[in-house]
């Protein structure tokens, strides 16, 4: 036996079901307003600049690092030199 659906038919809630869909519709409803007022606070705020670096830093980046690179070297060469001295001193010793 199937019932029918039309104007006649009944159906019995309970008072906390009711509750249950209120606070949940309540819910979505709030999120939603939300959400609302979350982009259009975005879309008021400033867009932040690009990351783009300028030719102007790019080289001075460049030329600082090209400069700490050639005065290691120096150092390194000097350590050289005095390592050969001290290797030198030690030959002279034996």
């Amino acid at each position: 036996m199937v019932k029918e659906l039309n104007e006649d038919t009944g159906f019995n809630v309970s008072v906390k079901t009711l509750i249950a869909i209120g606070f949940a519709m309540a819910t979505v409803i709030s999120m939603w307003f939300m959400l609302q007022a979350d982009i259009a606070l975005a879309m008021e705020s400033p867009v932040p600049p690009p990351p783009d670096v300028s030719r102007m830093e790019f080289d001075m980046k460049d030329q600082n690092i090209r400069l700490s690179i050639e005065n290691t070297e120096k150092a390194v060469d000097e350590m050289k030199v005095d390592l050969r001295r001290m290797e030198d001193k030690i030959d002279k010793l034996r």
